[in-house]
C-alpha cells in the first residue's frame, strides 16, 4: 500500500483549492449538529486542509482538534485555523485521554487497512463522551481495493454496513442516521451517538 500521507502531500495544495468553495458533506454535518447535546470540543479525523466543516464547526464555537497524515494539509490547517489545534498524525497510531461531543471522520476512514476498520472504529466510540456523536463515512461493500485519482493509486476498505453497525452497537453507541447519500455509488454516511 503506497503512503496515504505522502499521496495526500502532493495533491494538498490542488485539494484545497479545488474544496475551498465546496459544500460537500455539510448538509450531512447539518443534520449530525442537530443531535449533538453539548458543543464544546470536536475532533476531526483526516481533517485535510481544514476547510468547510472546521469553518462550520468553529461558528458554533466548537474548540476544534484536527487530525491527518499529510503533513502538507496540516500545514494548510494552520495557516487557516490558528486557534485549532491540529496533529500530524495516522489515527491508527494516535490516542488521546480527551472525550469529544462531536467527532467527524468525513471520507477518511475508508483510506484505513482492511484490519485495522474495527479497532478504529472501536476507537473513536470511546473517545466520545457519554451522548457524544459521530459523524462517518464509509462504503457499502465489504473488501479492499485501489482507485486511480490524480494519477496515483489510493487505496480504500469497508467492512460494509452490517459491520459497522455491529461494532457500533458493541461500543453503546446507537445509529441515529446511515443514507446512502450518492447512490447509485456506494458512499454510506453514518450519523451515531455514545449512549
Amino acid at each position: 500500500m503506497n503512503n496515504l500521507g505522502d499521496l495526500y502531500d502532493k495533491i494538498a495544495v490542488h485539494w484545497d483549492e479545488e474544496l475551498k468553495d465546496s459544500d460537500y458533506g455539510l448538509n450531512q454535518l447539518e443534520l449530525a449538529l442537530k443531535f449533538v447535546e453539548n458543543k464544546e470540543n470536536a475532533l476531526d479525523v483526516g481533517c485535510g486542509s481544514g476547510g468547510r466543516f472546521i469553518f462550520r464547526l468553529r461558528k458554533e464555537d466548537f474548540q476544534v482538534t484536527g487530525i491527518d497524515v499529510s503533513s502538507e494539509m496540516i500545514q494548510l490547517a494552520k495557516s487557516k485555523h490558528p486557534e485549532c489545534e491540529f496533529i500530524h498524525e495516522n489515527i491508527l497510531n494516535w490516542n488521546s485521554e480527551e472525550k469529544y461531543d462531536l467527532i467527524l471522520a468525513w471520507d477518511s476512514l475508508f483510506h484505513l487497512p482492511l484490519n485495522e476498520q474495527e479497532n478504529t472504529l472501536r476507537k473513536l466510540c470511546n473517545l466520545l463522551k457519554t451522548n457524544g456523536i459521530l459523524l462517518y463515512t464509509l462504503g457499502d461493500a465489504i473488501g479492499e481495493h485501489y482507485s486511480d485519482w490524480h494519477n496515483e493509486k489510493f487505496y480504500y476498505s469497508s467492512i460494509g454496513i452490517n459491520g459497522n453497525l455491529k461494532i457500533l452497537l458493541d461500543n453503546n453507541c446507537e445509529c441515529k442516521h446511515l443514507e446512502l447519500d450518492q447512490f447509485p455509488q456506494s458512499h454510506v454516511f453514518l450519523i451515531t451517538k455514545r449512549i
